[in-house]
C-alpha cells in the first residue's frame, strides 16, 4: 500500500559470479499443474468512465464515474480476449467517499479524514457493501455487483476483490450487516489501549486530532464543505492504520484509518498460539484442524466472517492489503477456512519484506505474493537504464523454491505507470520487460488496466501527484479512454502505436495461458552466452523453457537503441535433456510467427543465428 515499507534489493557481484560458472535447472511445478494464470487489475471506478473533463479535485457530477454497468458483456469479452484469466476489481468494498449517499441510509464521510474526493480504497467503511458510486441506484448497489460478477464468470473471468485486514476506515460503519454481525469496536472496552478482544488500539484519555495539513494540501483543494473544519470526533483517539500511536498522526501517517488489533499486545508479545514450525510443510485441512479447537481473538472471527461472506456472494479470490502487518498465524486461520470452503479461491497477499516470503506462503497458506522487491525492482532498473540483465537469472535462482507463488508485474495502482516520465517515459519500454515477466517462472502475470495501452497517468487529480494514475479521486484515463471508444470498447480512437502495444500485449498473453512449457521446467543460457558469445552483454536476456511436450528458447533485447546479431548458443545439458541428435531444426517466434530460424546440433552442442532490433523479444518454439 505504501512505497515507504518497500525494502531494498541489493545483488550482489560476487553471487553473479559463482553464477557466470554454471547453470542449473531449477525445481518446477510438475507438468501436470494447469496453464498459467493472467490477473487484469481495474481500478474499477475509473474503468467506464468516459468524462474528460480531469478538472483538478473534480467532483463526482464535473469529472465522471465508471460504474459497475460499464462492464458490459462486450467489455469483458474484450478483455477476456486480451489472454485474461481473473479480473481484480479494485475499490469495491464501501470505502469512505465525499459524496451524499444520506438519502440510501449511509453517513457523508468527514473530508479530514478521507483521502482524496473520492476516497482510498484501503479506507473500507462497510465490509458487507459495496462502494455507492459504483452503482447506478445506490439502492440495488450489492445487486448491480452481483450481476457484475455473473457477467464476468459469463465471460470465462473470475473475479477477485480486495480484502484489508491492517486497517478500516476511521469512520467505519456496517450499515448493511448480516444478523447477528456486529460493527468493529462495537464491543470493545475504550478504558483500555488493548484487550486481546478488542477490535482497535486505543490511547485513553486523548481525542483524535486531525493532522496538521503539509506542502499546502487542504482537504478537496479548499473546497467548501460544513465537515472539512479540521475536526474528527474520536475520543478516546485510535491508533492510526500504519502503527502511529499518536493522538494527532501526521500527514504522513495513514490517517484515515485506524489499525485492527489481532492479539498483539502493544509490547510486540502474541496472546494467541503459534503455529508449531512442523506445519510449515503441511496442509490447509492440517492448519484448519489446528485452529478447530483454538480461542482465537474476535479480529480474526471478523475478518474470517468476511472472506466467507463474499465468497457466497460469488467472488472468486481475494488480493489482501499490507498482508505482513497482520500475525502470519491469522493468515493461517482464514485462509485454510477459506481454502476449505473453496480449495480454488485465489489468494494473493501484498508483502514486501523477502526474509518473510516464505512464512507468508507455507504458514500463512497465501498462493501469490508480489515480486516487487525482487524482480520487480530489479528490472525497473534495466528499463531505466542502470541495471543489468545479469540480476535476473540471480533473483530467480534465489526465488527457485517458491517461484510458482511470486506474482510478477510491471505496474499496479501503487506504482509508477511505466510510460510516465518518472519511471521509462516510453511505454514500450516495457516490451522485452513484460515478455521476461511473463515466460520466466510457472507464476502468475498481472497487468494494471491501461498498461496496454500505455498510459502514463499524467492527469492531476487532487490528492498525491501524477506518475500514478489517482486512486484518491475522480478522474479519466485518456488513453483508456480511447480503447472504450464511447463504450464501444473496441480500441476506435486509439493512436496506431497503442493499438500496436496493445496487439503485444494481447499477443503474449495469449500465448503464456496456452503453452505447457511455461508451467514446466526453466533453466538460464544468459552466462553461458555472455562468456562464450560475440555481441552479446548486459542488455540482453535469454533462458529456456521446456515440458514434455514444449520446447522454448526466450532471447530479448532490452537496449532501446542498438541491435543485436549473434548466434545463440544452447549449453550441452539442455542439448541432451531435450534429446537433441545432431541435425538441424526448425525455430519459430511464438509471438509474430515471422522469424523462423534454423537449430544446428553439431557433437552435442546447439546454436542459431538471431538477429534482435531494438527492445525486440523472441520466443522460439522448437518445431521438429
Amino acid at each position: 500500500m505504501k512505497t515507504n515499507f518497500l525494502l531494498a534489493f541489493l545483488v550482489v557481484f560476487a553471487t553473479l559470479s559463482s553464477c557466470q560458472q554454471k547453470t542449473e535447472t531449477k525445481p518446477t511445478q510438475p507438468t501436470t499443474m494447469k496453464k498459467k494464470e493472467v490477473v487484469y487489475q481495474v481500478f474499477t471506478r475509473l474503468f467506464g468512465n468516459t468524462n474528460t473533463t480531469n478538472k483538478l479535485w473534480g467532483t463526482i457530477e464535473e469529472n465522471g464515474v465508471g460504474k459497475f454497468a460499464d462492464f458490459t458483456d462486450e467489455a469483458l469479452q474484450e478483455i477476456k480476449e486480451l489472454g485474461v484469466t481473473h479480473i481484480w476489481y479494485t475499490g469495491v468494498p464501501h470505502h469512505a467517499v465525499i459524496n451524499d449517499y444520506t438519502a440510501y441510509g449511509i453517513s457523508n464521510d468527514d473530508p479530514d479524514v478521507v483521502k482524496g474526493r473520492a476516497g482510498s480504497p484501503y479506507a473500507v467503511k462497510d465490509y458487507y457493501n459495496v462502494n455507492p458510486d459504483l452503482a447506478l441506484d445506490p439502492t440495488n448497489r450489492l445487486q448491480e455487483f452481483k450481476e457484475l460478477i455473473e457477467r464476468s464468470h459469463k465471460a470465462g473471468l473470475k473475479v477477485i476483490i480486495d480484502i484489508v485486514p491492517n486497517h478500516v476506515a476511521r469512520n467505519y460503519e456496517g450499515s448493511t450487516n448480516p444478523e447477528g454481525v456486529s460493527d468493529f469496536g462495537a464491543a470493545d472496552d475504550k478504558t483500555k489501549e488493548y484487550d486481546v478482544n478488542n477490535n482497535f488500539y486505543y490511547i485513553p484519555g486523548q481525542a483524535f486530532k486531525v493532522p496538521e495539513w503539509q506542502d499546502g494540501y487542504l482537504p478537496l483543494g479548499g473546497d467548501e464543505n460544513p465537515l472539512a473544519d479540521s475536526k474528527f470526533e474520536e475520543n478516546p483517539a485510535k491508533w492510526t492504520g500504519n502503527g502511529s500511536r499518536l493522538a494527532q498522526p501526521n500527514f504522513n501517517d495513514w490517517y484515515e484509518t485506524v489499525k485492527i488489533n489481532y492479539g498483539v499486545r502493544p509490547d510486540g508479545t502474541k496472546d494467541f498460539e503459534v503455529l508449531p514450525e512442523p506445519y510449515r510443510n503441511m496442509d490447509y485441512q492440517a492448519h484448519f484442524e489446528f485452529w478447530k479447537d483454538k480461542t482465537v481473538p474476535n479480529s480474526w472471527d471478523k475478518f474470517k466472517d468476511i472472506a466467507l461472506y463474499w465468497l457466497d456472494f460469488g467472488v472468486d479470490g481475494f488480493r489482501f492489503d499490507m498482508a505482513e502487518m497482520v500475525p502470519v498465524e491469522f493468515w493461517s486461520y482464514m485462509n485454510s477456512s477459506i481454502k476449505m470452503k473453496n480449495p480454488e479461491t485465489f489468494l494473493l497477499a501484498e508483502v514486501y519484506n523477502p526474509s518473510l516470503y516464505r512464512d507468508y506462503i507455507h504458514l500463512g497458506k497465501m498462493d501469490y505474493l508480489y515480486d516487487k522487491v525482487e524482480l520487480y525492482d530489479s528490472i525497473k532498473h534495466i528499463m531505466k537504464g542502470y541495471g543489468w540483465t545479469d540480476h535476473i537469472p540471480v533473483v530467480q535462482r534465489g526465488m527457485e523454491d517458491i517461484e510458482h507463488h511470486m506474482l510478477h508485474f510491471l505496474e499496479n495502482h501503487d506504482e509508477q505507470r511505466i510510460a510516465s516520465p518518472d519511471f521509462a517515459g516510453d511505454a514500450t519500454l516495457a516490451k522485452p520487460a513484460m515478455v521476461v515477466s511473463a515466460t520466466l517462472s510457472t507464476s502468475p502475470t498481472m497487468i494494471y488496466f491501461g498498461q496496454e495501452v500505455g498510459e502514463p497517468g499524467a492527469e492531476e487529480a487532487g490528492f498525491g501527484d501524477p506518475t500514478r494514475t489517482s486512486i484518491f479521486d475522480y478522474i479519466g484515463v485518456p488513453h483508456h479512454q480511447r480503447w472504450i471508444n464511447d463504450k464501444k470498447f473496441d480500441g476506435g480512437q486509439l493512436y496506431p502505436e497503442e493499438k500496436d502495444l496493445r496487439d503485444f500485449y494481447k499477443r503474449l498473453l495469449n500465448f503464456t495461458i496456452k503453452s505447457d512449457a511455461l508451467m514446466g521446467e526453466y533453466q538460464e543460457i544468459h552466462f553461458y552466452n555472455k562468456d562464450n558469445t560475440e555481441s552479446y552483454d548486459h542488455r540482453v536476456l535469454s533462458y529456456v523453457r521446456w515440458s514434455a511436450d514444449e520446447k522454448l528458447v526466450v532471447v530479448s533485447n532490452f537496449d532501446a537503441h542498438k541491435k543485436y546479431a549473434f548466434d545463440l548458443k544452447l549449453p550441452e545439458d539442455i542439448v541432451s535433456k531435450w534429446n537433441l541428435g545432431d541435425g538441424e531444426y526448425t525455430l519459430v517466434d511464438e509471438l509474430y510467427k515471422e522469424a523462423k530460424p534454423i537449430l544446428f546440433i553439431k557433437d552435442g552442442k546447439g546454436s542459431f543465428y538471431v538477429e534482435l532490433q531494438p527492445l525486440q523479444s523472441y520466443i522460439f518454439s522448437l518445431k521438429n
